[in-house]
Formats: C-alpha cells, sequence, structure tokens
C-alpha cells in the first residue's frame, strides 16, 4: 500500500516539474530524444549546399555576391595543380565553425559478419587533368583506409570535381575497391558536396556521404575538411636578368695596363672568350645533308 502511495508521488511530482506534456510521452521517447541531443556530427547527413563560402586576401564571403562560377573553377584548378602528387588530410569538422574535431573521419562497417570501424586520415592526389570545354576537373585520388588496424590494398579513385554553378561544387567518383577479405574485393562509392573553400591556407570542407558493398559492408556521412599543402595562388615566379659570360671583360677595362701592347693583347683574348660564351648560349644549327 505504501508502495503505491509511493510512485504516486513521485509520478505527480514529476509531472510539475516537467509539465503536463509529459503524459504523452513514453519512456523510450525521452531516451531517444537525449540520445537525439548528443548525437556526433559524424552523423551529420548529406545535404544541398545552401551558398557556398570562399576565402581569399584573409576575407571569407559567400560566393554568390561577387563570384563566378569560372572563377571557382579556375581557382579550384590552381589549388590541385600547385598539390599535385601531394598529400591532403582528412580531419573530420564541425559545419558551423569549420574547425577539425578528429584527424579523421570515421564510419562504422561489418567485414564479413565482425563489427568494425574504417578511417579515412589522408588523400594523396596522384594526378590532375582538366577538361576542355567544360567545368570539371578529373583526379586521380589514393585514399588512406583502414579499419580494425588493417590497411588493405585499394585502386585509386578516378574522382570528377564539377562546378555546375555558383552553389553547386561536387566530387565524386564512380567507386573504388579494396581488398578487406580473402573473399572479393569491396567497393567504395564516394560524394562529396562543397560548401567552403579558402583559397588562402588551401582548407576545403562540405558535407560527405561514403558507401561501402561487397565482403565489407556499410557507410556513413558527416562533414569533413581536406587540408592541402599550398594555397590556390599561380606560381609567380622571381623572373632574374641571365648571368652573362666573359667577366674577363669588367677586369680587363677595370685594369690599368701600362703597356698598349698588353692591353690590346688582353682585349682580343676577352673578345674571344666573350664570342665563345656567346655561341656557348645559343642554339648550334646543324645543316641537313643534302640528297643528290
Amino acid at each position: 500500500m505504501y508502495k503505491n502511495y509511493i510512485k504516486t508521488g513521485l509520478f505527480i511530482g514529476l509531472l510539475a516539474l516537467c509539465g503536463c506534456d509529459l503524459r504523452y510521452v513514453s519512456f523510450n521517447d525521452v531516451v531517444n530524444t537525449k540520445l537525439a541531443h548528443t548525437e556526433n556530427v559524424a552523423n551529420t547527413p548529406l545535404r544541398e549546399v545552401g551558398s557556398i563560402v570562399v576565402c581569399r586576401s584573409k576575407q571569407c564571403a559567400p560566393a554568390k555576391l561577387s563570384m563566378s562560377s569560372q572563377y571557382i573553377y579556375n581557382s579550384l584548378v590552381h589549388l590541385f595543380e600547385n598539390n599535385n602528387h601531394k598529400k591532403m588530410l582528412v580531419c573530420q569538422a564541425n559545419p558551423s565553425s569549420r574547425t577539425c574535431l578528429e584527424n579523421y573521419i570515421t564510419l562504422p562497417i561489418k567485414v564479413g559478419i565482425t563489427p568494425a570501424y574504417m578511417y579515412i586520415d589522408s588523400v594523396k592526389i596522384t594526378d590532375v587533368i582538366l577538361n576542355k570545354g567544360s567545368n570539371t576537373l578529373n583526379l586521380i585520388l589514393n585514399y588512406n583506409v583502414t579499419y580494425n588496424g588493417q590497411t588493405p590494398d585499394c585502386t585509386p579513385a578516378q574522382s570528377i570535381l564539377y562546378v555546375r554553378n555558383i552553389n553547386h561544387i561536387l566530387l565524386e567518383d564512380p567507386g573504388y575497391t579494396c581488398k578487406m577479405t580473402t573473399v572479393g574485393s569491396t567497393e567504395i562509392k564516394t560524394i562529396f558536396v562543397i560548401d567552403y573553400i579558402d583559397l588562402d591556407y588551401g582548407f576545403i570542407g562540405g558535407y560527405y556521404s561514403l558507401g561501402l558493398s561487397g565482403p565489407a559492408y556499410g557507410g556513413g556521412t558527416g562533414y569533413m575538411l581536406l587540408r592541402l599543402q599550398k594555397n590556390a595562388y599561380p606560381l609567380t615566379p622571381e623572373l632574374q636578368a641571365p648571368k652573362k659570360k666573359g667577366s674577363k671583360q669588367t677586369a680587363a677595362t677595370s685594369m690599368p695596363t701600362s703597356n698598349t701592347n698588353e692591353g690590346l693583347e688582353m682585349t682580343m683574348e676577352v673578345q674571344a672568350d666573350t664570342a665563345r660564351g656567346l655561341e656557348e648560349e645559343t642554339v648550334k644549327v646543324f645543316p641537313l645533308p643534302s640528297k643528290q
């Protein structure tokens, strides 16, 4: 009897603290709501980008205000060309602050019947190929894939970077394979919707979606940042005048000569050295044999 009174009192007190709406909420709903609030940003779903933010000259602004899609495409070409044959770092990031939370991205998978976690912490750019007449860029990417402390053999991903318009930039691939089990190969497909480009420091951010099919299967979504080693500005080599050979001429003209004959001999020697230097710098044309 006393137990029933205690249960009734606790229930009334809970209603008084939490409000009357709690009467229509089950215990499972309360728990699931709590878990949803504490959910990791790695489960951020793939979404359409409203406006792409581009940073240049230490200032960031939406690209649609003062840029064209061709300008963004040219900037991305410079960025990837400057970092060709180099490694990009990958990190799980916060989509609001665009700061790294982990030094990798991870997603749950199953290798056969064994649960595992797949990690990607870097991507190497193997080749950059331009496509004439279209706002697309072909990239050969090598993803550094690991799972449960193992590194499988993976084929390069033939990816395409597509700048459709000022608010639609997509990096995708038809799929690459990884040998995760002794039986068969696993195919991995990647979609990366870009919404942030930093031309000053070489950052690219966006929402990603990875899916696996085969002996190992699974997938996940989230927000990630790519960190490239060099910025997106084209190279500006320093122009220098070519070094002239025949430096003896300066020394000869600056040294006083007491004897006129010695001065003439040194002048002739300097002219001969200068002629030989010019002859070495110029391209020698060999005559073609005449046909009889």
